[in-house]
């Protein structure tokens, strides 16, 4: 009981009185709860930030810092293009200018100008400028009416590597976390070289957009090397990439602006200000920055390239690009383990998407391409396709005259110079490179001459029938070639054959004696890409019967090994390409190839300049100026009614070739000047060139090579003379085919004519009918021609009498078939209407022929007393109803005429006279086949025939050394006398 009175006396007061510490006790609580309460709204902001930043980037790769460096090293460069000797043709077709620089090539003074204009803070900050953002943010909230972007020089990297241009909220988050992430993986000497090669800095003097610090200096102030730059031009440099379209002083032409130019001096001043506050530049130097005349400093403006030179810069992208492709494929085949089959330049156009790839990275992988192009050729070739008083003027129907040409290096093949068209702004395409058209007479040396020469068929004094030949012509039955002249000459000289261009030897060389097949096959060797298959079935082809046609780049190639001692250098113009960091990626590499023989392309050169000097070169012997130091040589072209005219000549040192016609071949060359034009512009175009680049002319012959010689042999075989032979000619022979065998062109027979061809005479022919003469063997006989020819004009719808086929030596031939004609039994029926004129007082009889088949000719008898009668004359049937008889008219002579027929019968006939003769129009001074005389029947000696030489005339002119028009020289081959008559003027080949 005590200890519970104890127990309610310890018991504590009910309510106690409250303290200081229980105070801080609650206030601490309240602290802790806000800090929470804080925390958590700290944390649900951030990750409000985080899900908002993590959804704009959540699409976004991780870059690696290997990527990050390749992408940031990956630049568009600008290519250029150089003349032979180094200077530069121009850039290549683009409308941008980039040219790249290495960090340790910056001055200091443009580093200094960048930086203080665009990132003060460039070298402290870690790729984000923060108070910078958040003073653009600021700016932007309120509307300020001064913003700054806030980007760094980093961002602005950034934005243009990795993201597009647009200017959204989206990209700056995206900004900032790049450039922070570039920062990781890049120096800042990497930055800001990056920085400097791949802004813009507006257009250049010659209107190319200008990229990278290097490419402005040059397009803005024409200087190449950055160390020569002022600080006022760096200043003005720094000052345009903020936004170059409004301060770019030249406009997209290279034509000056003004009023933009304004504004960029004014950012310029606001650079030096900048520099001078960040201690950049001192005080003088700020001030003689703001006086210099940067105006005056400005590059003076300047054509691009492809307005200076469009058909070149074209030409050099796509032979470019084809090598490049060609490489890139050649090396994927090596991969593949097919290097063999890698294709060639010439194919790689197969593919046009490769072929776009590879000129997107010609155009933009800052390649410099050199090219074998000597600018004074290029120049003096084009001041004469670019004077219009050279052409014809414009057709309203045709279109304008065309013309194209190359010039080549003999010896390695390079081209020197072109002529591509006369209008880039009409017609883009290269007519030189491109165009493909029939090549005419020009390929006769190619496909015929050269090939039979070097195989030993021919030389310069071989004989060669100008006779026709009967073709088969598919659906259309036969056809019967024609000469340009309208006339077939008989037995010719090779030489002069090729002079005057005659086209039966030239067919009958590529047909019969050469082939065909192989005629192409030696064609193809001199580069002549475009024949088909097809094509070893056309007849035709040496004439330009192709199936495509070719090229004046291959056809002048090919006439360079005529040049060059017959080794072919495939022509290029594409002699190296230099990558962007300095490596030869594609040398040109001479793959010269022996086709023929130095001998038979010496004896081709001296038949090609008797072309110029005797034959249908007439307009280049007349123009060309250089005779006397530098030796030419040529072959003329034409195609069926002058849609195409060429002319391919060539020096010791260099060949040119020309072609003129219009862009559709269905539009014809018409008269003289125009049929002549290729000829013509050859002249003026090597004149020029001579005088410009005479350097490239120091050979002044054509070196003669051993075994060459010069023999005299029998102008009806080219074999050597006998006691029969009474024509020669004397030529240049290959020492090898020097003939061995004696003449067997010509023997003696007895034969008897009938329509202009011999016969071997049936036994009892009247002996007055018959002729023992020398006669000509050829390979195909006369008569064996006419059953040919007859033959096919059975298939043919339209085709000239037989007559006209008949070559001009045809009486001249040996007999090879037995006359036709037999004895019917009967006197032959008189011949009608005999008459008698007198022409200068000169007895002509006439009369209209016996109708009988078996007649042989015509007797003329003659009487002066009127009592007695004498034969005065015979005439073989079918040479003509006309006796000349030279009686005159005060003889008062009686004449009468009788047909004969193959066994001898006479028929009977009228007499006539003239007691009083009247004069009557004089007949044609040239006598007609057959006249009646006895001495007018033509014999193999009689007068030179086509190819020979008057006997004994030595022609003795080397090549090398040209003839002076009008000095007499008599060159090897010359014909003295033509058929036809002296001075007959071929207007064409």
């Amino acid at each position: 009981m005590v200890e519970d009175n104890k127990q309610k006396k310890a018991k504590p007061n009910p309510t106690p009185k409250p303290g200081r510490r229980s105070w801080l006790r609650r206030l601490g609580s309240v602290f802790k709860w806000m800090f929470i309460l804080g925390l958590m709204g700290v944390l649900f902001a951030g990750g409000a930030v985080g899900g908002y930043i993590a959804s704009i980037v959540k699409d976004d790769p991780v870059r690696s810092g290997k990527l990050i460096h390749e992408e940031i090293e990956k630049n568009d460069v600008t290519g250029f293009a150089y003349f032979r000797d180094g200077s530069p043709i121009g850039q290549l077709r683009t409308e941008e200018d980039r040219r790249l620089v290495q960090y340790k090539d910056i001055p200091q003074v443009i580093l200094d100008a960048v930086v203080s204009i665009e990132d003060n803070d460039f070298y402290t900050h870690p790729g984000v400028d923060f108070r910078g953002t958040l003073r653009a943010v600021k700016q932007k909230l309120l509307n300020e009416p001064v913003q700054t972007g806030g980007s760094t020089l980093t961002q602005q990297l950034a934005r243009r590597v990795f993201l597009n241009l647009d200017r959204t909220e989206d990209r700056k988050v995206k900004e900032i976390l790049l450039a922070l992430r570039l920062e990781r993986f890049l120096t800042k000497e990497e930055i800001i070289t990056a920085y400097l090669n791949k802004v813009p800095f507006g257009n250049g003097a010659s209107g190319y957009n200008l990229f990278g610090i290097k490419a402005a200096a040059k397009g803005i102030f024409g200087i190449d090397q950055l160390d020569k730059i002022n600080i006022a031009q760096a200043a003005y440099l720094a000052g345009l990439p903020q936004l170059p379209s409004s301060y770019s002083a030249f406009k997209g032409t290279g034509e000056f602006n003004e009023a933009a130019f304004k504004r960029a001096v004014e950012r310029q001043q606001l650079v030096l200000r900048r520099m001078l506050e960040e201690n950049k530049i001192t005080s003088e130097e700020y001030r003689e920055a703001l006086a210099f005349d940067i105006k005056g400093s400005l590059a003076p403006r300047t054509q691009k390239a492809y307005v200076t030179y469009p058909y070149l810069m074209l030409e050099t992208e796509r032979q470019a690009t084809a090598i490049l492709l060609s490489m890139e494929n050649a090396k994927s085949d090596t991969d593949a383990g097919a290097a063999e089959n890698a294709p060639s330049a010439a194919s790689a156009n197969n593919s046009s998407q490769a072929f776009e790839d590879a000129r997107r990275k010609l155009m933009t992988g800052g390649y410099r391409v050199y090219t074998t192009i000597d600018k004074k050729v290029y120049s003096a070739m084009h001041s004469v396709s670019e004077d219009s008083s050279n052409f014809t003027p414009d057709s309203k129907t045709k279109g304008k005259e065309q013309t194209a040409g190359m010039m080549i290096d003999n010896k390695s093949g390079a081209i020197l110079g072109m002529i591509e068209g006369r209008d880039f702004n009409i017609e883009q395409m290269n007519y030189a490179t491109q165009m493909i058209r029939q090549p005419g007479s020009t390929m006769k040396p190619i496909a015929a001459y050269l090939p039979a020469l070097e195989a030993g068929l021919i030389q310069p004094a071989g004989i060669l029938d100008d006779a026709p030949m009967v073709m088969k012509d598919g659906e259309k039955g036969f056809h019967i070639p024609k000469n340009a002249n309208n006339r077939y000459q008989g037995l010719v000289t090779a030489r002069y054959a090729l002079n005057n261009s005659l086209n039966l030897p030239a067919l009958k060389l590529f047909n019969e004696k050469v082939g065909i097949k192989n005629a192409w096959a030696f064609a193809r060797k001199l580069g002549i890409t475009t024949l088909e298959d097809k094509d070893d079935y056309a007849q035709t082809g040496v004439l330009g019967g192709l199936t495509h046609g070719v090229s004046v780049e291959e056809l002048t190639n090919a006439y360079s090994a005529i040049g060059n001692g017959g080794v072919f250098n495939d022509a290029y113009m594409i002699d190296k390409i230099v990558d962007a960091a300095g490596h030869i990626v594609y040398q040109h590499k001479a793959e010269p190839a022996t086709v023929f023989s130095p001998q038979t392309a010496y004896l081709m050169t001296d038949m090609l300049r008797t072309v110029i000097t005797d034959g249908t070169g007439s307009t280049v012997k007349s123009s060309y100026k250089h005779f006397q130091d530098i030796p030419i040589v040529g072959k003329t072209g034409s195609t069926q009614n002058y849609g195409d005219v060429w002319f391919m000549g060539y020096t010791p040192d260099v060949t040119l070739g020309m072609w003129v016609g219009y862009k559709e071949q269905i539009n014809t060359l018409e008269g003289k000047t125009q049929r002549k034009q290729a000829q013509a512009l050859w002249s003026k175009v090597m004149n020029a060139v001579i005088d410009r680049r005479p350097e490239l002319f120091e050979t002044k012959t054509f070196s003669k090579p051993e075994g060459i010689v010069k023999r005299t042999v029998s102008a009806y075989s080219g074999k050597l003379p006998t006691d029969l032979t009474d024509k020669f000619t004397t030529d240049l022979f290959n020492e090898k085919y020097v003939p061995t065998d004696s003449d067997d062109g010509i023997a003696q027979a007895t034969y008897i004519s009938y329509k202009g061809v011999n016969y071997i005479p049936q036994e009892g022919t009247p002996e007055d009918f018959l002729k023992d003469k020398v006669v000509v063997k050829r390979d195909k006989p006369i008569q064996e021609l006419v059953k040919e020819l007859l033959d096919a004009f059975k298939g043919m719808k339209e085709h000239e009498p037989l007559e006209y086929y008949m070559p001009e030596d045809a009486r001249t031939d040996m007999p090879t078939e037995v006359d036709p004609r037999f004895d019917d039994g009967a006197a032959p029926q008189a011949p009608a209407r005999v008459s008698v004129s007198y022409a200068t007082g000169k007895a002509v009889v006439t009369f209209t022929p016996s109708h009988s088949a078996d007649v042989v000719g015509y007797r003329l008898y003659r009487s002066l007393d009127g009592v007695s009668y004498q034969k005065q004359a015979v005439l073989s049937a079918g040479d003509g109803s006309t006796f000349y008889s030279g009686t005159p008219a005060s003889s008062g002579a009686i004449f009468y005429v009788v047909a004969v027929d193959v066994a001898g019968h006479e028929s009977s006939s009228e007499r006539v006279g003239a007691p009083t003769p009247e004069p009557s129009p004089s007949p044609d001074n040239t006598l007609p086949p057959g006249l009646g005389l006895p001495e007018g029947e033509p014999t193999p000696g009689s007068g030179e025939q086509p190819g020979g030489l008057l006997p004994g005339a030595d022609a003795g002119v080397d090549p090398g050394t040209v003839a002076d028009p009008g000095t007499g020289a008599v060159d090897p081959g010359m014909i003295i006398v033509q058929p036809g008559g002296e001075g007959t003027e071929v207007d064409t080949d």
